[in-house]
């Protein structure tokens, strides 16, 4: 099965949280601006938020995507403010039509004092634990 990690990082939580899921599955983790060039079986997708939605640079990647470059995507992120940034990123997907797994990860983000030093050790070993689940 291939697999391929994508994400977009401002602050660098979400590069913390890919470094991750690279880690449990042993693949590279690659930021927005390596495209996805060949078929593969699952795409880890992460990302945060910033006022209240993800950046135009992910949803600028995600409407490069094809149900034959990608057959399925697995959504992980953090946030301060909104519950996720999963349910924008999940609704760009399946308009590429793209199968979205219903499992997601998402942790608090710190947003200045506001959940300092969020994703913590806790959030990433709570990352590790779902990415297992999905191999």
């Amino acid at each position: 099965m291939t697999k391929a990690i994508r994400y977009f990082t401002k602050f660098g939580h979400s590069a913390k949280m890919a470094e991750v899921v690279s880690e449990v599955t042993g693949v590279k983790a690659e930021t927005l601006s390596s495209p996805i060039t060949e078929p593969i079986d699952v795409l880890y997708l992460g990302s945060g938020v910033m006022l209240g939605k993800i950046s135009s640079d992910m949803a600028d990647f995600i409407r490069t995507l094809t149900p034959d470059k990608v057959k399925r995507a697995i959504c992980f992120g953090s946030c301060a403010i909104i519950k996720s940034p999963v349910p924008q990123m999940r609704r760009l997907l399946e308009a590429q039509g793209i199968t979205v797994d219903e499992r997601s990860f998402t942790c608090k983000g710190s947003m200045g004092p506001l959940y300092a030093g969020h994703p913590n050790k806790q959030d990433l070993e709570e990352l590790r634990q779902f990415i297992q689940s999905t191999i």
